[in-house]
């Protein structure tokens, strides 16, 4: 059973629906057969209205929490290029995207349980108190049911806060974390975690010690609610199920946050 943390469950999220028109990118069926929350793109960053509907229905088939990944209007870039996108065209453009995925979810019979930004626009909102009280202020205008998922720290909690919206903290299994709990680099050594059994291990340290080591071997805490595995890491599938597994032999239960 867990050692230094009393919480018996813990979810596990995954960002999902993220092909778009020919190009298919991980494998969504097995996935959501593994996560309890999905992380499902919104067109501006990946996704399209099939690959979305599609993720709506895996979603309800499987129970899983439904959650909105808006980002920046980037398709070109993944959403990982950062744009000198205004505050408003920010609030304004993830209220497109929320429709657009909450429409189709409700054709599904299910409907958006959550909210996390993706990419460039995520570490945003960690640092720039503007973006980030407009991001949450679009979620409560759109439902403040919404619950908010994100770094553990950072403008976005504040804003969450302030909004009385209620907030979920992350941390990655999958990414390596420096010394001020960020994440590393991508395309920096250590950045992206794809060994099954690595990932294992920094699951069951977040999960039972609330915390995680740096890669200059410095303990990060993260408080996390929910552990992150990205659909597009090198086998995303062989690392969900390791991971999975590695949870539940040690006495949690996966269960969605929201």
């Amino acid at each position: 059973m867990p050692a230094e943390n009393d919480a018996t469950s813990i979810d596990l999220n995954s960002d999902l629906g993220e092909s778009f028109g020919a190009w298919r990118l991980g494998d969504d069926a097995a996935m959501f057969a593994l996560v309890s929350s999905a992380n499902v793109a919104c067109g501006f960053h990946a996704g399209d209205p099939v690959t979305m509907l599609a993720s709506a229905r895996l979603a309800a088939a499987h129970g899983v929490a439904l959650g909105a990944h808006p980002g920046y209007r980037d398709l070109a870039g993944f959403g990982r290029r950062a744009l000198d996108t205004s505050p408003a065209e920010i609030a304004a453009e993830l209220l497109a995207q929320l429709g657009a995925l909450d429409g189709v979810a409700r054709a599904a019979r299910t409907r958006v349980r959550y909210v996390k930004a993706h990419g460039a626009l995520y570490h945003r909102l960690a640092t720039d108190e503007s973006a980030a009280h407009a991001f949450v202020e679009a979620v409560a205008a759109f439902d403040p049911a919404l619950t908010v998922l994100g770094q553990p720290s950072g403008a976005i909690v504040r804003a969450a806060d302030a909004a009385g919206l209620r907030y979920a903290r992350e941390a990655f299994v999958d990414r390596g974390y420096v010394a001020d709990g960020s994440l590393v680099p991508r395309g920096e050594p250590g950045a992206v975690v794809d060994d099954p059994a690595a990932a294992s291990d920094r699951a069951l340290e977040i999960a039972e010690t609330g915390g995680i080591t740096a890669d200059d071997g410095s303990r990060v805490e993260l408080g996390a609610d929910s552990l992150c595995l990205h659909g597009d890491t090198p086998g995303a599938v062989a690392i969900a199920r390791a991971v999975r597994a590695a949870l539940e032999q040690a006495g949690f239960e996966i269960e969605a946050f929201a």
